[in-house]
């Protein structure tokens, strides 16, 4: 990479997709499904493994470090939780390196010839002695080239110690065999990036495998594998809380709404209550001036049918004197009429009987006998 293209990244990676004003760079945002989320985080294998045996080439989803720049400034003011994106396809790719080291262990099982499980523990004592010898050399390399030279030479120290167990380590182990099966090679996985490593391997051998960029970039995938299971699981964590805390308010919200619902609904009540009293005082008390206005009625009624029986009354025994007295009157008037009529016929009588000489005796009597 040139100078100017170095530049260039590293501008991008300070200020991001908007340092030059370019909108074609700006079409694609960080939050876009086809930028790769492990390369936001700085922890795609594609990167890290990149120009080792085990080189990846390209990855399929949009590598910008404008756009981690981008993603580093939101991050900053809100929680995007791209690490469980990232923590999914680290563990995709750390289980199928998982994969590839149980295959080759099983292959050296079926090629290296069987030995007693004492045998095969001091083998593996001598691996693990080796395995510190390599990674304490790496270590002092790495120190000696940031210029911590005291540190490195304690180091180094600590690596002829642990040669020295070494050594007595396979002084056991060649003893433990046969002097032709000892200088047979035996080889073992190694359990972080699947490489093969020699029982008989020497120091430097050993140096460049654990401080190689193949060894150290899985270290840092594992490493990094792990950071993310942390900080998903302590997010998850928050998250359920915050959750958690947001449903006991709501919780504590419908009660207290229940409360003041129940207040409410006692205080409706309460007052529909107070309607209803009111509102039966007021019917009772119509009631009762109704009775009593019925009351009233029928006194006047009573009284008036009693003033009107009186009076009839008095009519009537008015109607029956004024009826008998002139019933008496006819009586009299009818009597005198009969004293007339009589006077009149013994006129005509006497008036007749001078006439015709003679009275008629049996005439008479029969007239003395109607008028009795």
């Amino acid at each position: 990479m040139s100078a100017q293209a170095q530049m260039r990244a590293l501008l991008d990676q300070l200020m991001g997709t908007a340092r030059d004003g370019d909108e074609t760079r700006q079409r694609v945002k960080f939050t876009d499904e086809r930028v790769c989320k492990s390369h936001l985080l700085d922890c795609c294998p594609h990167d890290i493994l990149a120009g080792t045996r085990m080189d990846l080439g390209e990855c399929t989803k949009i590598h910008d470090l404008a756009l981690r720049a981008d993603y580093e400034i939101a991050s900053k003011e809100r929680d995007l939780f791209f690490e469980l994106d990232a923590m999914d396809h680290l563990e995709s790719f750390i289980a199928e390196c998982d994969r590839r080291t149980e295959l080759a262990k099983k292959r050296l099982a079926e090629t290296q010839e069987e030995i007693s499980a004492e045998v095969a523990a001091k083998a593996e004592k001598v691996h693990e002695l080796n395995e510190d010898i390599g990674k304490l050399l790496a270590k002092a390399e790495q120190l000696g080239a940031e210029g911590n030279v005291d540190e490195s030479q304690k180091i180094l120290m600590e690596v002829e110690k642990v040669r020295a167990k070494k050594k007595e380590a396979e002084e056991e182990y060649r003893n433990s065999m046969p002097a032709s099966s000892f200088q047979q090679q035996k080889l073992r996985v190694c359990e972080v990036c699947s490489a093969y490593l020699g029982l008989h391997d020497n120091d430097r051998r050993l140096a460049d495998h654990f401080g190689g960029k193949l060894h150290l970039g899985f270290i840092q995938i594992r490493e990094k594998l792990d950071q993310l299971r942390k900080t998903v699981a302590e997010k998850q964590e928050k998250r359920n809380q915050d959750r958690l805390r947001r449903r006991e308010e709501r919780e504590r919200e419908e009660r207290t709404g229940q409360r003041s619902g129940s207040r409410n609904r006692d205080r409706r009540r309460s007052r529909s209550r107070e309607r209803k009293r009111k509102r039966s005082r007021s019917i009772s008390r119509e009631k009762r001036k109704s009775r009593s206005k019925s009351r009233e009625r029928e006194r006047h009624r009573r009284h008036r049918s009693r003033s009107g029986s009186h009076s009839r009354g008095h009519r009537r025994g008015s109607r029956d004197r004024s009826s008998k007295h002139k019933s008496s009157r006819d009586q009299s008037s009818r009597e005198k009429s009969r004293e007339r009529d009589k006077k009149e016929k013994s006129s005509s009588e006497r008036r007749h009987e001078s006439t015709n000489g003679k009275s008629h005796p049996k005439r008479s009597e029969e007239r003395e006998a109607g008028e009795i």
